[in-house]
């Protein structure tokens, strides 16, 4: 498991915790931070902090001391999620 601060620019993550007082995990939810939410790094203003994640198609700044506190997981490929066409065209015969 990574924290959300340690995800570099362009890269995704899912959520898998908050560590945070349950006040502010409240409010992170009701934006999308829910767990399995896929969480993308869109920037990072140019001293670092804060920096921008787009989650449930919102874009929102968070300061690096509460990203430290978000727990993430790498995403699975699609390729081992979804079928290939190949795949389903086997199955249907």
């Amino acid at each position: 498991m990574n924290k959300l601060s340690e995800l570099a620019v362009g890269d995704n993550g899912i959520l898998t915790a908050l560590d945070l007082p349950e006040s502010v995990q409240n409010h992170l939810m009701h934006m999308g931070f829910v767990p399995n939410a896929l969480v993308s790094v869109l920037r990072r203003a140019p001293a670092g902090d804060p920096t921008v994640y787009g989650i449930d198609g919102m874009e929102i700044a968070l300061r690096r001391e509460t990203a430290s506190a978000i727990q993430v997981r790498p995403p699975e490929s699609a390729t081992d999620e979804t079928p290939s066409i190949r795949e389903l065209s086997e199955a249907g015969r």
